[in-house]
């Protein structure tokens, strides 16, 4: 065992919270809903990027490549200033919905370079500008950009011309639990010498404004040491035990810039402050030389100790600094030998860790892995406290349980007055999307898992709490909605995930956790049925369901033409989230005979599902369309015709993932189960002629539910592995290319309604421009149809095999495909013969420079043609996947698919 699995384990005993410290600090607090008291619910425009150097947050703080506790108390983050631009680097600067040309991007370069699972040992690298950030150019020229022309980025200012910019490397280092070292390694790549103020800055967040914020708290210098140090002091009751009396030691006799974190209400409201001492008081002190900014008396709410640094060109200079519990009277050297010496132990002990992560087939590559550790560094840098008592949030808008509807119409989240979050949570991006995202969070659980099982277990249970956990049984979709539907993944992940324990346990799973989570997704299971089957005839809307811009019309809102969909993408995500709960009702039922007669309701519950998307006989009214050996939205009308809406998209390939493999043995072992669902087979044909049931034994007598029998699966496939339709050279697209020629036209009353292939950002306005599932390649649903390749191997073996590509006359097993697209889908980050990564496409810098070519960026989605990488650039969120990909391309094998041992088959019962 690790150091740091031993770490891991004295968290999860309670024996060590090493969880207490972390980069739970958001990126960007200004722009979102919790900070949003506006009339309209312009989140964006109520607090903008420039309100927030001067303006107190209510519910969270930001800052650049900072840290903070687990309840986001006390914070420590960089500023910056180059000496030239009009305001200090205190956060990432990006564009709004509204100023891009594609919707909200951050404007910067910032890198997650490594972090151990309890953020023993953690790097960050921030590119800093020498010359004067060039705000406005970006909004301007983004703004007058149309949506068929390219994002803006930094890099095309010229600004990193000449290599005039500094490299900001922030690590951190963990002597025990709460005592953090910190070491701020500032290169100048240019040539010739640069000045930079670095300005460390702790604070605390702004709890005393608010009712029941309780006491304020006090940061002073501590006179008497060799260093500059700041005693934090939080005395009040209500806070005290989760955080008091730290010390931050900057090292030399540096000045200490002290002014409060509250609003400078004369900036932004025109009103008269209650002191001189504002939350941008350092700013105006090193930036406008107001030197009634700082406090003199050297105490306050928010310090930073200012280092005005030269340094040579190639040079790099080091700052060290450190925040503990440690008094001064105990830490007589906290700069000395010690010091360097934490660093290289933690440094150490992370490379041994992830060498026991990494598959040694891996580690022989070092560009895969290199990937698979930033992609897992940025899943763990991604972390966020999360702070929104929904309750006290719309009393403080007005809004009771008891006001009008028609009121509350107008105000998010008018319904979800239960919701109390305080929590880390697991975020898409800690920028663009600073707060939890419910199928996001599905995904993220993955990747997270092949380092820290425990945290993965906790996430799944956290949205399931009767404080996330709508009581009607809805699981939260994302901040700006809650009341949105995302895709049901939560209880594919949950299965993921206990197989995953199950297997690192030597097949004794963690039951205690799959009943809980089980309990609670039965009543969201519920709530999709009854809400989302219209007419109860097991053929489900959704809505949303997180695939924008995907189909014909906003699936969100009512249709122009009256009527309602029936979503096959809606339809199969059930079949698969009943799948999921027959999956685990099995292995239920084998630990307690109480839970069989779920195990029978989830398999037949499955049945009616599955023979509602294709019923016996050739009907116009269904998903299925023989003729295309494809699955379709039907859009049925208010006269009450029909017709489908015939888009190849990823809507028809997602039925693929629904097929669940069992080993024959475990139904041996419910024979009341046998029973029920045999005989409900035989009196059920019209469920079971176009579907594969589990009545025909497979590779080693396992069976198999699926959506797809033999002939359909085929069928779909010879599309999905067609590369001139979904087939990329990068993954499987969203959207066929076929549409590219041919784009699918709806009219109705004089209107038409397109879709046509987009390989990159969308040309749509349907969602502000900031999502497309018209053409690029996502990988949380490349995840899943890979994974569902390899449980069909399972089934099938050797046996069944496809032409791969389709037309080019060679025919392979379903795990070649599998391996295939996992291929494709790493190909995008890794480099090519040439040295050059898709994912940066015609970005030099990126190809080229030794300073960034290494560096990987986990965007969003990716160039359906090309591999580029676009949308969010900093998602490692779902697209961290990849690092799970890049881990079963090392070690999976088809004779481990096959093995009868294998996860998911019969493990060890109590």
């Amino acid at each position: 065992m690790t150091l740091e699995q031993q770490r891991l384990k004295q968290n999860r005993t309670g024996e060590v919270n090493w969880y207490k410290w972390g980069p739970y600090l958001s990126e960007r607090q200004w722009g979102t809903v919790r900070e949003d008291y506006s009339a309209d619910g312009n989140a964006w425009n109520y607090f903008p990027h420039d309100h927030a150097r001067s303006r107190a947050y209510r519910w969270g703080e930001d800052g650049l490549g900072g840290i903070t506790d687990n309840h986001n108390l006390l914070c420590f983050a960089l500023a910056l200033w180059n000496g030239k631009d009009s305001i200090l680097k205190e956060r990432l600067f990006g564009l709004t919905n509204s100023e891009g040309n594609h919707g909200e991007d951050v404007k910067e370069y910032y890198f997650y370079i490594d972090s151990t699972p309890t953020h023993s040992y953690m790097k960050y690298l921030y590119k800093y500008p020498q010359a004067e950030f060039p705000y406005d150019d970006l909004v301007q020229t983004n703004r007058n950009r149309s949506r068929y022309e390219l994002e803006y980025e930094l890099l095309d200012t010229g600004i990193f011309d000449d290599d005039r910019y500094f490299d900001v490397f922030a690590e951190y280092a963990k002597g025990d639990a709460e005592d953090i070292l910190i070491k701020i390694s500032i290169a100048n790549r240019g040539s010739e010498a640069a000045t930079i103020h670095v300005l460390p800055t702790l604070w605390f967040r702004n709890t005393w404004s608010w009712s029941d914020g309780g006491a304020k708290p006090v940061l002073t210098k501590y006179e008497g040491t060799g260093n500059a140090v700041v005693h934090a002091s939080m005395n009040d009751t209500l806070f005290k035990d989760l955080i008091s009396d730290y010390y931050f030691y900057c090292e030399g006799v540096v000045p200490l810039l002290f002014t409060e974190n509250e609003t400078n209400n004369q900036r932004i409201f025109g009103t008269e402050n209650a002191s001189p001492f504002v939350k941008d008081g350092i700013n105006n002190y090193i930036v406008h030389g107001q030197s009634d900014g700082v406090n003199p008396n050297k105490f306050g709410t928010k310090v930073s100790s200012h280092y005005e640094i030269t340094v040579g060109a190639q040079e790099t200079k080091v700052i060290r600094l450190r925040l503990t519990k440690h008094h001064p009277n105990q830490l007589i050297e906290p700069f000395g030998s010690s010091f360097d010496q934490i660093f290289g132990d933690r440094l150490k002990e992370a490379d041994e860790f992830y060498q026991g992560v990494i598959p040694q087939s891996v580690q022989a590559d070092s560009d895969r892995a290199n990937i698979m550790r930033q992609a897992l560094a940025g899943m763990m840098w991604t972390k966020q406290y999360f702070y929104y008592d929904l309750d006290q949030w719309l009393r403080e808008r007005n809004i009771t349980p008891w006001t009008p509807s028609e009121q509350k119409r107008h105000i998010r989240n008018s319904d979800w007055f239960h919701m109390h979050n305080d929590d880390v949570v697991s975020m898409p991006d800690k920028w663009e999307y600073p707060w939890y995202a419910a199928w996001d969070l599905a995904f993220h659980m993955i990747p997270i898992s092949l380092i820290d099982l425990d945290f993965a277990k906790d996430q799944l249970m956290l949205m399931l709490r009767e404080d996330y956990l709508h009581p009607n049984g809805q699981i939260p979709a994302y901040e700006w909605n809650f009341g949105d539907v995302n895709p049901p993944v939560h209880a594919f992940a949950t299965w993921e995930i206990y197989t995953r324990d199950r297997e690192r346990n030597n097949g004794v799973g963690d039951i205690d956790f799959l009943k809980y989570a089980f309990s609670k997704l039965l009543i969201n299971f519920t709530w999709w049925v009854n809400r989302k089957d219209r007419n109860g005839s097991n053929l489900f809307e959704g809505g949303f369901l997180g695939l924008d811009n995907i189909g014909v019309f906003d699936r969100s809102s009512s249709l122009p033409t009256g009527g309602y969909l029936e979503q096959a993408d809606g339809t199969a995500w059930m079949a698969f989230f009943s799948q999921r709960m027959f999956q685990i009702t099995v292995e239920l039922a084998l630990h307690d005979p109480l839970y069989e007669d779920l195990a029978i309701k989830f398999f037949e519950h499955t049945m009616w599902i599955a023979g509602a998307m294709d019923r016996i006989g050739v009907h116009q009214d269904e998903m299925w369309d023989e003729e295309d050996g494809f699955f379709y939205d039907v859009l049925r009308l208010p006269d009450g015709n029909s017709t489908r809406l015939k888009v190849r998209s990823m809507v028809g390939l997602l039925p693929l993932m629904a097929v669940a493999v069992f080993p024959r043995e475990a139904f041996d072992k419910l024979p009341r189960f046998r029973a029920e669902a045999l005989e409900f087979i035989m009196r059920h044909p019209e469920l079971t002629q176009n579907i594969h049931i589990p009545n025909q034994p497979g590779v080693r007598g396992r069976l198999m539910l699926s959506l797809l029998n033999e002939s359909k699966l085929r069928r779909v496939l010879s599309r999905m592995l067609d590369e001139s339709e979904f087939l990329s050279d990068y993954g499987i697209r969203s959207l066929s290319r076929y549409h590219l020629e041919n784009p699918y036209c709806f009219y109705h009353e004089g209107q038409e309604y397109k879709v046509g292939y987009v390989p990159a950002d969308s040309d749509s306005g349907m969602f502000g421009g900031n999502s497309n599932w018209r053409g690029p390649i996502w990988i949380p649903v490349n995840f899943l149809l890979m994974r569902s390749l390899l449980q069909l191997y399972g089934y099938y073996g050797d046996s069944f095999t496809i032409e791969c590509p389709t037309g080019s006359g060679k025919y392979v097993t379903l795990f070649d495909v599998a391996k295939e697209i996992s291929e494709r889908i790493v190909s995008i980050f890794r480099q090519d013969e040439s040295g050059r990564r898709p994912v940066y496409g015609d970005t030099e810098k990126f190809q080229t420079d030794p300073h960034w070519r290494d560096l990987i960026l986990f965007y969003e989605y990716f160039h359906g043609d090309n591999g580029a990488g676009v949308g969010a650039s900093h998602q490692t969120g779902w697209t961290g996947c990849v690092a799970r990909i890049i881990h079963a391309l090392g070690y999976i094998t088809p004779e481990i698919v096959l093995d009868p041992l294998t996860p998911g088959d019969l493990p060890k019962y109590r």
